[in-house]
């Protein structure tokens, strides 16, 4: 048994047809044939129904099939690891944040740090928070920013940014124009709240709770620029992080001076499995430059 015979079989298994899977692989069928026929003669057992429209996994065949692509999978991040070994200098990290990074403090921390290690590509992706714990696990990303509530099993993660929270109500609001509130004096407001799926959901319901009171929602949004269009068209009052370039036309952004109201935002990466030279590079700039910034104190 080879690999090549693994990789013969994987495909026609996903093909269910020896003609098509032979034109896959580059290969004529009598010889794609020939490889399945020695595999199954060494494991034991047939792998395959013979069909007349072509072939289906039988249960030998379907147990095989797992192992084989968990035996491909591990043989590729071997692979992976050793040419990382060889070449530190260079690979993909794949990170993941939310929203209100993605104008500047991303931008200005991969710019940052790319002056060092000037081949290192980025593959960027925006999710929420709960999404970008989802990818993290299935490993589609490297690290994510983002703003877990709680601690989670199998992860690690450092404060990157302390994010201020503002009330913002319609301009015509009766406290329009002020400078700082007690977010008491909205609690019989109507609030536009984010999504269950965003971690700054619970951040905000806590906040209202230490204010002593439950928001009263009265519409919902996925992210800050939404929310804050809606307040603008009357719809209630909201709490949103700052953005910058925010439209302030049609609503009013007031600093909350009680209860204390910021969202703290982390690096968070995987304690488990492995992580590339390239990724372990820029998790160390992350975490130098976290602790000589502004965001650590």
């Amino acid at each position: 048994m080879d690999l090549q015979q693994l990789k013969y079989f994987q495909t026609l298994a996903d093909i269910k047809n020896f003609s098509r899977a032979a034109v896959t692989l580059d290969l004529s069928q009598p010889a794609l044939s020939r490889s399945i026929s020695r595999l199954e003669q060494e494991i034991g057992v047939p792998l395959f129904e013979r069909k007349s429209h072509g072939v289906e996994l039988n249960r030998y065949g379907k147990i095989f099939l797992q192992h084989t692509n968990q035996a491909l999978l591990e043989i590729h991040a071997a692979k992976q690891e050793i040419n990382d070994l060889n070449n530190p200098l260079h690979g993909t990290i794949s990170l993941a944040f939310i929203q209100t990074l993605g104008s500047s403090f991303v931008p200005e921390l991969i710019s940052a740090f790319r002056q060092g290690a000037p081949k290192l590509r980025f593959q960027l992706y925006q999710h929420t928070t709960s999404e970008i714990l989802d990818r993290l696990a299935s490993t589609e990303i490297d690290i994510g920013f983002c703003s877990p509530q709680e601690p989670l099993e199998n992860f690690s993660s450092i404060p990157i940014v302390r994010d201020e929270l503002f009330l913002i109500v319609p301009h015509d609001h009766r406290l329009a124009g002020r400078k700082e509130v007690d977010l008491s004096e909205v609690a019989n407001d109507p609030f536009v709240l984010f999504k269950p799926e965003t971690a700054i959901r619970d951040v905000i319901e806590d906040i209202c709770h230490k204010a002593g009171f439950q928001p009263k929602k009265s519409f919902e949004g996925l992210e800050e620029r939404t929310v804050a269009g809606l307040v603008g068209a009357k719809f209630g009052v909201a709490i949103i992080p700052f953005i910058p370039g925010l439209d302030k036309e049609k609503i009013s952004l007031i600093r909350i001076k009680n209860p204390h109201s910021v969202r703290v935002i982390q690096m968070v990466w995987r304690t488990t499995g492995y992580m590339s030279p390239a990724v372990m590079k820029f998790k160390t700039f992350v975490e130098t430059t976290m602790r000589l910034s502004e965001f650590e104190g």
